[in-house]
């Protein structure tokens, strides 16, 4: 039984936990952790994968053979990720240019869904770029986005002027220029979350079809374990950084969904609770045995 996570309290936690069920686990080593996707979400070449909350939603609208075992692995607030280095704001993002590595990057959808809602902009008035293909096969860019030429990289086409804005969360390259487009933007994304009820999840668990049937025990013991590490790390927070369970998840992957829809993300609308009937069908088990 193959893992792939990026964080090593909640690696240790599930080894350790599966391996108490009676499974073999092995922690396969790949950074980032988002290059595990395509081989897990296409080939199932491992297990249980750390995915992005988009990659999940592409995946089960594309067919693939990927569940979701309900657990946060990263969240954040997304509002400072929509940068620039000149005195353009987010009033100007219309008519101008606008990078983002991947049109499936999940911080980009949350972002690109914040400009929709919070700021009136029509997402089909801006220039956009793309520097990447998406990790679920079958998945294409709109035709309304352009896609970079090989060899380019956002952070240098950013900092060198070819795009008036970015979109980035670890790649935001170090450059005392670098400003957020929308003023005060932690102080918006506190709010927007206070408002909302839930953080922007980015990354979540995901386990494959066949794993699901044979190291059903095993998985379910991964799960308690990973939640027991972040109910720790939680508690005391006035809104979960890391929800846990699939109400826990509702409103993060309801609202992703809808943005993806909406940006030609997914091919089709996917409603939250078919996720859950998939996953505790594979698993035999009851939405409340996942519940949190």
């Amino acid at each position: 039984m193959k893992l792939v996570l990026g964080r090593d309290d909640l690696a240790a936690a599930a080894l350790s936990a599966a391996r108490e069920a009676g499974a073999a686990p092995e922690r396969v080593d790949i950074k980032p952790v988002h290059k595990a996707s395509r081989g897990f979400v296409n080939d199932s070449d491992v297990d249980l994968c750390e995915l992005a909350i988009v990659t999940v939603l592409q995946a089960l609208a594309h067919g693939k053979p990927v569940l979701l075992l309900p657990v946060t692995t990263l969240g954040r607030h997304q509002h400072q990720t929509l940068v620039t280095l000149g005195e353009l704001s987010v009033a100007d993002v219309e008519g101008h240019s606008v990078g983002v590595r991947a049109w499936s990057q999940t911080t980009g959808v949350w972002m690109r869904g914040f400009l929709t809602e919070q700021y009136g902009v029509d997402l089909r008035k801006v220039q956009w770029t793309t520097y990447e293909g998406h990790h679920v096969d079958g998945a294409v860019d709109p035709s309304w986005v352009n896609r970079a030429p090989e060899g380019a990289r956002l952070p240098a086409d950013f900092i060198d002027g070819r795009v008036d804005f970015g979109i980035m969360g670890n790649e935001l390259p170090s450059d005392d220029r670098i400003r957020t487009a929308i003023d005060s933007a932690h102080e918006v994304a506190e709010q927007w979350s206070k408002d909302q009820g839930f953080i922007p999840v980015n990354h979540v668990v995901g386990v494959s079809e066949a794993a699901a049937a044979e190291h059903s025990a095993a998985i379910l013991a991964a799960y308690d374990a990973m939640r027991s590490v972040l109910t720790v790390k939680d508690e005391g927070g006035p809104v979960a950084l890391h929800p846990v369970g699939f109400e826990g998840l509702r409103r993060a992957f309801t609202k992703a969904a809808a943005y993806a829809l909406e940006q030609d993300v997914i091919p089709r609308a996917v409603d939250y609770d078919e996720l859950v009937e998939r996953s505790c069908a594979a698993l035999g088990v009851p939405p409340a045995r996942l519940s949190g």
